[in-house]
């Protein structure tokens, strides 16, 4: 079976817990200086409870399939209640979940985020068999697409090359939003940064992978355009986003939020909403990557930063995803200011 995408990554089962019982104070103690709080020893009642699936490569399949793209996702989970509900999940969002290994030494990953009021979270992580995926869980010979979309990799950087090198055989466009574990791994990753086609990391990371400032924009862009000659994106939360073609600079701010409700998945709606606009527009206008126009990138940048606020509008990371006709047809997200100079 051809696909259009296939998402690699992790999945885990999530669990949404709210509480008017929690509290955020000052804690010197913690990074970032503020703390979730509640009292020791306490029974607190919970205001809301639910149920979804997360990790990248759920998520971002999800999106890709609400854009009408032939998607697959390619993740292990347990051989458990957990694993089978996040692969019926998948089929009922339309995504192939044949490449979904079970493993049976392992449980689903799991996850419980703790929600005070604000849309700030507190996650509490089992990893399980999410960061399990090696070499021989590849289906080499039915990885038949045209666009890998690489998540987090738990740090196997033998096997993003295995990956990338598969992919520049078969001609296979690659989008990358690398792992923290993968980008502790600097010099290794770096040589395989030349072969992706749509990059996305957020401002530290884009600051640590150039070893540029990450108040140089400008700068970082001419550094790593040359690192990694495809799209390279930037994205710093509520401050908008940053993106390269190579020959412009495009820089926008955010959509409004009717409520902020949960930011979890957020940065997955975006790249992927973000890719595929690229994958959109190069097929509905037969160009190259590196031929689109300053018109296609910036309905890219509109579908993922769209996707991405009607996201964090509900709980879970799933929550408000897009389809093509939602995005092009709802008058909120016909405007939304994207500024464009030389590099």
């Amino acid at each position: 079976m051809q696909f259009d995408v296939i998402t690699i990554g992790t999945a885990t089962r999530d669990a949404f817990v709210k509480s008017k019982d929690f509290h955020v104070d000052k804690d010197r103690h913690v990074l970032g200086g503020r703390g979730l709080v509640m009292p020791l020893g306490a029974k607190l009642e919970i205001e809301k409870i639910e149920f979804s699936s997360g990790g990248g490569a759920t998520n971002t399949a999800v999106t890709f399939a609400k854009q009408g793209l032939k998607t697959a996702a390619l993740c292990v989970v347990g051989n458990d209640v957990l694993g089978e509900a996040i692969i019926q999940e998948l089929k009922r969002e339309k995504v192939d979940a044949d490449f979904v290994v079970k493993r049976k030494e392992l449980p689903t990953a799991y996850s419980i985020l703790l929600h005070p009021e604000g849309g700030e979270r507190t996650v509490l992580v089992y990893r399980g068999a999410s960061e399990s995926l090696s070499l021989k869980d590849i289906p080499w010979q039915k990885l038949k697409t045209k666009w890998f979309y690489i998540s987090s990799l738990a740090g196997n950087i033998g096997l993003l090359k295995n990956l990338v090198d598969f992919a520049k055989k078969k001609k296979i466009k690659i989008a990358y939003n690398p792992g923290g574990k993968e980008l502790k791994q600097r010099k290794k990753l770096l040589p395989i940064l030349k072969y992706i086609d749509v990059l996305t990391v957020d401002r530290q990371e884009a600051a640590l992978i150039t070893g540029v400032s990450y108040k140089n924009e400008k700068e970082i862009f001419q550094k790593w355009d040359k690192m990694s000659p495809g799209i390279n994106v930037i994205t710093d939360a509520r401050n908008g986003l940053w993106v390269s073609d190579g020959k412009y600079l495009y820089k926008t701010g955010i959509y409004k939020e009717k409520a902020i409700i949960d930011r979890t998945g957020a940065g997955d709606a975006f790249a992927s909403g973000f890719v595929a606009g690229v994958i959109r527009q190069l097929t509905t206008n037969n160009q190259q990557l590196l031929t689109l126009t300053t018109k296609n990138i910036k309905y890219a940048i509109k579908l993922g930063s769209a996707n991405a606020t009607s996201k964090v509008e509900g709980i879970g990371a799933k929550y408000g995803l897009l389809t093509k006709k939602q995005f092009e047809t709802q008058k909120r997200w016909k405007k939304l200011f994207i500024k464009v100079d030389k590099i």
